[in-house]
Formats: structure tokens, sequence, C-alpha cells
């Protein structure tokens, strides 16, 4: 065993002997028991690394400088006593294990400790040394199985999150019976486990037959930007319905906006693409949106309409753009997710001019398969940075028959 006054790091053997070798924080203000507990130690035949503290303060020192795996804790102490004591530490660091040591007359203050969150407690003069070793191993192992089990509750809370916003930033296609369009829709969050983000989409089809599609992203990452995108996919859908259409659709999304949006700051760009019951023509209004790519049976064409400013910038006017869809072709719109990331040569972004490159390898696929082609490229060369940088989202319409 090291000397209790050692802080020397004791080289790490790997994982398999981590319950035969760890280090220990004593903070113990008291030198007599201090010594009694390398004693105990010693007796225990444990290879264990003991640094002692004697009050919070060095105590808080010692934890700057390297991570104990444990902390053996008098609570009564110059500078911390009770479970003061014990909350500093904590707040020192959340995941570190702690047992605490109590006088013989003060064993309430350990059970009281062990209820705010220490994972056992030693009565001083009743500790056998095979009962400190054992408290000391069993404490890590509770402190590791307590986080693994609030990470698995934090896991299933966001799962059912993302359930919730799922219904309402990715609805299910509400279109006429039989449906004129073919869609694949499809979106990635930026990371796993995480909350879905701002971008949404929705397509709907209106009694006269038109296909109405549209893509929008929310300025940033988290709930409350998301929560702002199922605001403004459910104005769109129900100002379509009620006719609204181009700028007053857009400048009553505006308002949605204004209205709903956690911070002045914030602001979400929109494509709203119109599809024709009678013909293959379509338009598009554009609130400060990318544009779309156009997927035809043998190639890929990038398609930019005149855009106007995003909403939340107090925008008045956004351009009608009047497009023609070749037959067999498809209409693809897409958040910036999809070309924001790494290109895959070092540090350069792979922008709309990469991502239509991509987008031509695969312009042979059919239009399901085409779509997740493109995102796990996109994905793909993302890797090497820790993963895309920001949510996708990719909605994918063709015609399938003119009335």
């Amino acid at each position: 065993m090291r000397a209790l006054y050692d802080p020397e790091p004791v080289a790490s053997t790997g994982e398999a002997s981590r319950l035969q070798q760890f280090n220990v924080l004593l903070v113990e203000d008291d030198r007599a028991d201090a010594i009694l507990v390398e004693e105990l130690i010693a007796d225990a035949e444990a290879d264990i690394n003991v640094v002692w503290a004697q009050s919070m303060k060095d105590a808080e020192t010692q934890m700057g400088l390297r991570r104990p795996d444990c902390v053996l804790l008098d609570l009564n102490l110059p500078d911390a006593s009770g479970i003061k004591a014990l909350d500093r530490v904590a707040k020192r660091d959340a995941t570190m294990p702690i047992v605490v040591l109590t006088g013989l007359h003060d064993e309430h203050f350990g059970i009281s400790a062990v209820a705010a969150g220490a994972q056992d407690y030693l009565v001083k003069g009743r500790v056998e040394p095979e009962t400190l070793r054992r408290a000391l191993l069993y404490a890590v192992e509770r402190k590791r199985a307590e986080l693994t089990a609030v990470e698995l509750h934090a896991s299933e809370l966001r799962a059912r999150e993302n359930a919730r916003l799922e219904r309402g930033l990715l609805p299910s296609p509400l279109l006429l019976d039989p449906p004129t369009v073919d869609i694949v829709a499809e979106y990635r969050p930026s990371r796993q486990h995480t909350l879905l983000g701002g971008d949404f989409f929705d397509f709907i089809q209106t009694p006269d037959g038109t296909v109405h599609v549209m893509v929008g992203d929310v300025a940033g990452h988290g709930p409350d930007e998301a929560a702002l995108g199922v605001a403004l996919r459910i104005g769109w859908r129900a100002l379509t319905f009620a006719g609204l259409r181009g700028n007053e659709r857009m400048r009553q999304l505006e308002r949605v906006l204004s209205t709903e949006r956690p911070g002045a700051s914030i602001f979400a760009t929109v494509l709203s693409v119109a599809m024709s019951p009678d013909d293959l023509s379509f338009n598009a209004v554009s609130a400060g949106h990318p544009g779309m790519l156009l997927h035809g049976p043998d190639n890929v064409e990038w398609l930019e309409p005149a855009v106007g400013p995003a909403l939340g910038l107090n925008g008045r006017e956004w351009p009608l753009n009047q497009f023609e869809l070749p037959k067999g072709s498809g209409l693809l719109l897409l958040t910036d997710g999809l070309f924001e990331g790494r290109s895959g040569r070092g540090t350069e972004r792979l922008g709309e001019h990469g991502l239509l490159e991509v987008a031509q390898s695969y312009a042979a696929l059919p239009g399901a398969q085409f779509v997740n082609a493109l995102i796990d490229d996109v994905e793909q060369r993302a890797q090497s940075v820790g993963g895309i940088s920001d949510d996708i989202a990719v909605v994918r319409v063709e015609r399938t028959s003119v009335e």
C-alpha cells in the first residue's frame, strides 16, 4: 500500500484490476483517525492508494489535481460539516462515489447522508479492515449502477419526448384516395439519443387535387426550436386548408413565428411547393430556404428558386416561382443539414455543389433508395468528425398520375 500522504498516481492496470487497485481521497481533519484508516487498509491487504485532505478546501484542491475513485468523507470538518460537506463534494463532481464517516453518537448523520446521496456510511470505532475495503469497493459499484440507471431513465424520457415531437414535426401524408403522388420522407437527428431539432416537413392534398409539400428549419437545436417547428408546421397545414397561398400564407407564418418563438433572434426558413392536379407544373415559395434537387431517371439537377427573407426577419414579399416537373422525375426538398457537414476531405464543407455531385452518383436509384443512399453517404463523410452537425430532413415527391 502507498503511504497515506503520497499523492503519486498509481499506474492503471486496466478495467479487470479496477476492484483490486484504486485511489481513495480521505477527507479527515483528525490525524489519529486518518492513521487509523491507513492501518485498516493495510490490514485488509488491499492495493489502495490513499491521499489525505485535512479540510474540504484541501479536498477540492486534490480533486482538481486528480479524480479519485472514491471519497471517504468525515462529516465533521473545520470548514464543512454534515450534509453541507457531502453537498460540496457532489457539487464538485456529481458522479463521485462517497462513503461518509461518523462518530459513535452521530450515526443518524450517516443515515441522513445516504438519503442525501452518499453510497454508504461507516461508524468510527466500529470498522473492521474487511468492512472498510468492501464499503469502498461497493460504493464505486453502487454509484456506477446509479449513474447507469439515471442515464437509462434519461434515454427513456428522450425516446418518449422524441415520439411526441415526431408526431408534431413529421406527420403522415394527408392525401386524397387514390393519391396522385409518391412521397418519401426521411429525418435523421444530428446525434444518436438526442431530441429532435427544429427541422420539420408536411405534405397534404387539398380538395381541388393540388399537392402541397413543405419543408422548414428553425435556427438552433433543442426542445424550444422543436416546439416552434411544430407550431409552424401545424400553422402551415391549417393556413393551406384555409385557402391561403403565396405571400399571404408566409405573412401569417411570420406572425406565428413572432408570437411563438422563445427569443427575438430566432428565425426559420421555409420552402413551400404546390403541384398542379392538371399537369406537371408546380410553384415554389421560399422564405430564405435552400433550393431543391430535381431527380430524374439518370440525372440530378439543382433547382434554385428566387427567395424572400427568412421568417422572423419582418419580411412582406416572397417571390412565386413557376416550374415544370419533367415526367418521371421527382422533386427533393431538403434542409441544410444535408450539405453543411464535412465533405470527407479534411475540414472542407460539402456545400450545395458537393451535394449535387454526390446525388448525381446515385441518380439511377429509385426514389426511396436514392434518398437513403444520399443521406447515408453524407453521414459517412461526417463520421471522422463525430457525425453530422445538424439534423437532416428530406422529402421527395413524384407524380404518379395527372388527373
